[in-house]
């Protein structure tokens, strides 16, 4: 891998990650607030379908990153930023997992089914009316939080490393760059 930098289909599916997330939050902020009679349609079916959509993304992304060469990290990186740094890759995965599971979660407890886009439905994970289906909603918004606060921490090291350190880590994933 030439400079250390990913290859071209992590990369794609790192900012197709990106596009996906922005318009979730943008989808979920400006979506009806869900209550006990709410239906998905519209914007919620919306947020159903782009939320599974990152999940498919990321199991591909996972199984890419299992069977791909990982460039390794920049020489000279103080152990505390490495730390940080795989701490915070780690989380953002976990946290991409785990949000859309939860969501899934939440709507079949609602009696929604889950579906890719109307095309593909989803098995349910739980009954209709679990009691912990609906806490996972309440789960569900404090996880989106919390991925906002590590994808926010990502970009900031990004920047750090870019303007600060002003070492190649930035360049490792940007398309046309390797």
């Amino acid at each position: 891998m030439p400079n250390g930098t990913f290859n071209g289909f992590a990369k794609l599916l790192h900012w197709l990650v990106v596009v996906l997330l922005v318009a979730q939050f943008a989808i979920a902020w400006t979506m009806p607030d869900v209550h006990r009679d709410t239906k998905p349609v519209d914007l919620i079916a919306w947020h159903l379908s782009v939320g599974m959509t990152i999940l498919l993304v990321m199991v591909v992304r996972l199984g890419w990153r299992t069977v791909s060469t990982v460039p390794p990290t920049p020489a000279g990186l103080a152990v505390p930023l490495a730390i940080l740094s795989r701490v915070t890759q780690f989380s953002l995965y976990a946290l991409l997992f785990a949000l859309p599971v939860l969501g899934w979660i939440n709507a079949n407890a609602r009696g929604w089914t889950v579906s890719l886009f109307g095309a593909i439905p989803m098995p349910a994970l739980v009954a209709t009316g679990s009691g912990w289906g609906h806490q996972m909603g309440d789960v569900h918004q404090v996880v989106a939080w919390v991925l906002l606060g590590a994808a926010a921490l990502h970009v900031t090291g990004a920047l750090f490393h870019q303007f600060i350190l002003k070492d190649s880590t930035l360049r490792r994933m940007l398309p046309g760059h390797g």
